[in-house]
């Protein structure tokens, strides 16, 4: 919004020319969600306590780890609201709101949003349900997939890229990338369903998830930016997409709102986000990656929830087929609080495994 309110009285004083550099709005937008969060967080948890919108550390599979939460058992949860308000409100305010990449992301995060809110409020009830069934949750994240997919295809189909996937590591002319045609609505559904539910499979622990997520959004916003900025995305031999810088605004507001909403999510946790937080958190960054044309680099980037979900498959698919376990309990944070290690030691280290990680998949834009 500032670039049209503020950067036009630049011909007045210069110092509103600020507002015309990307580079400028991404802090801008940072600093933005990060007071939001902390400025409305303390309210915010009050009002769910006095709600009684309660976690319910009880409702798991398992009962030695339901005993290790009990601790917990009355840390106010959907702490998310905090993290949408604070995204959605900075994204507005800094980035170009009229950006067709700009207005999907605030879809597809309100989309996800309201699929987690219905998830929370089921297992707020005092039943033995643990949110929305499984496979109706799933085909809602499917059509709301289907939709961003649909979406983005309106608007790309006639770009110079299209429905090409860029494969990492090589430096390829356009006519080298695969033509995905309609498996790029499958590719782009698959994202976003995997990305926001394995954001929701590393929301175990506090401060684990979000910590995650900041590392993250923050190699992204790096990613972005360089696919919407025409020098830097022909020097490293990268799509370009037009447009596709204001998404790292939109990622650095993921980023401050993630280290606001960390100030009450730190260990002792003053608040969990709940589904409306995870569901959202991972989709937004799955859908960054689609927008930047990244789609594999959400494997070195997102390292840390890819080796959560992995842990879960590999899980599940060892005990159906073998009778037996692989970890002694998944996801895999979990593993690791059945060894012994303290909740603190596992956060501290996923979070600097989750940097490291961010770390190689901005530096592999360099490797081609």
């Amino acid at each position: 919004m500032v670039i049209y309110l503020l950067y036009p009285l630049r011909k007045y004083f210069f110092a509103f020319n600020l507002f015309g550099y990307v580079t400028f709005r991404v802090a801008g937008a940072a600093i933005t969600a990060f007071l939001i969060s902390v400025v409305f967080g303390p309210s915010i948890i009050r009002r769910l306590k006095k709600a009684q919108v309660i976690e319910n550390t009880r409702k798991t599979d398992s009962e030695r780890l339901s005993e290790i939460q009990k601790v917990k058992s009355e840390t106010p949860t959907m702490g998310g609201l905090l993290i949408l308000l604070a995204i959605i409100s900075s994204a507005i305010i800094w980035a170009d709101p009229l950006n067709y990449y700009v207005l999907l992301g605030i879809f597809i995060v309100l989309g996800l949003g309201v699929i987690g809110y219905a998830d929370d409020l089921i297992k707020l009830r005092p039943t033995e349900e643990q949110g929305l069934p499984r496979k109706l949750k799933l085909l809602l994240e499917t059509l709301l997939g289907l939709s961003l997919a649909f979406l983005l295809w309106y608007y790309v189909r006639e770009t110079e890229f299209g429905t090409k996937l860029s494969l990492p590591f090589r430096a390829e002319n356009y006519q080298d990338y695969i033509e995905l045609g309609f498996l790029y609505f499958i590719l782009v559904t698959i994202v976003i369903v995997g990305t926001s539910n394995a954001v929701n499979l590393a929301d175990g622990l506090d401060g684990l998830a979000i910590g995650c997520v900041i590392m993250v959004a923050l190699g992204f916003a790096v990613v972005s930016y360089v696919a919407g900025h025409y020098k830097f995305s022909h020097y490293l031999l990268v799509p370009f997409v037009r447009g596709a810088s204001e998404m790292s605004i939109f990622s650095a507001s993921i980023a401050g709102a993630g280290l606001g909403f960390l100030w009450f999510n730190c260990h002792p946790a003053q608040v969990f986000m709940g589904d409306v937080g995870a569901l959202p958190l991972g989709g937004a960054i799955g859908y960054i990656s689609v927008v930047a044309r990244q789609e594999f680099l959400l494997f070195f980037i997102g390292g840390v929830f890819v080796l959560e979900a992995i842990s879960v498959i590999l899980q599940v698919a060892s005990y159906r087929l073998t009778r037996k376990r692989i970890f002694r309990i998944a996801p895999l944070h979990h593993h690791f609080q059945f060894k012994g290690w303290p909740e603190s030691k596992i956060t501290a280290r996923f979070w600097i495994l989750s940097a490291v990680c961010a770390a190689i998949g901005v530096a592999s834009l360099k490797l081609r």
